[in-house]
């Protein structure tokens, strides 16, 4: 046991690291793997998008390990809205909410609104912590192909992932499901 959680902080820690050097990364969630980076680092995003050949007009999700992370890249919620965001998290539900002015447009795309999302995955929640705030989360495939469901996929379909956090799926059997802050319309 003691050498499976020293293998694991090892892990964690090499992701991290990749994170703050302005590394992509590519982790379980929860139906899907996915792959991210620091949201706050334009560089590593363009990469990102690149790699994944994917529009930056699409915008992007990002995760957290708690509603505190997303703090500074969303508007003041309602009592209500809260109250919907408390309901579905942790969890596999992004919610588009209002974007602050001052998040990055290649985070938002052509959008008003950022996607994010509280993570119930274990792995991915720790991964949040020990980063200390957000990670863009995209699905690990290039744009169109399935998305990856282990390390031996992401490997294979986008080898310029700077790192991989081996670790299990959390067993939901399709993507997040996405739903408008303002509407409550289910998107996706």
């Amino acid at each position: 046991m003691g050498n499976d959680m020293a293998a694991l902080n090892w892990r964690l820690r090499q992701a991290v690291k990749t994170l703050n050097l302005g590394g992509t990364i590519a982790y379980p969630t929860e139906a899907v793997y996915g792959v991210g980076c620091d949201p706050w680092d334009e560089e590593a995003v363009l990469t990102l998008l690149e790699i994944k050949q994917r529009p930056w007009t699409k915008g992007l999700i990002l995760i957290a390990a708690d509603f505190n992370q997303l703090q500074d890249f969303i508007e003041p919620v309602s009592a209500a809205m809260l109250e919907q965001l408390q309901q579905t998290w942790p969890g596999p539900v992004t919610w588009l909410l209002p974007a602050r002015s001052d998040v990055p447009g290649y985070l938002t795309g052509m959008h008003d609104t950022i996607a994010v999302r509280v993570t119930a995955h274990p792995l991915t929640r720790q991964l949040c912590e020990a980063f200390g705030g957000a990670i863009v989360s995209t699905s690990a495939n290039i744009t169109g192909l399935k998305p990856a469901m282990n390390v031996h996929q992401v490997r294979w379909q986008l080898p310029a992932i700077d790192y991989v956090l081996p670790g299990a799926l959390g067993g939901a059997d399709k993507p997040s499901q996405i739903r408008d802050g303002q509407t409550g319309e289910t998107l996706r």
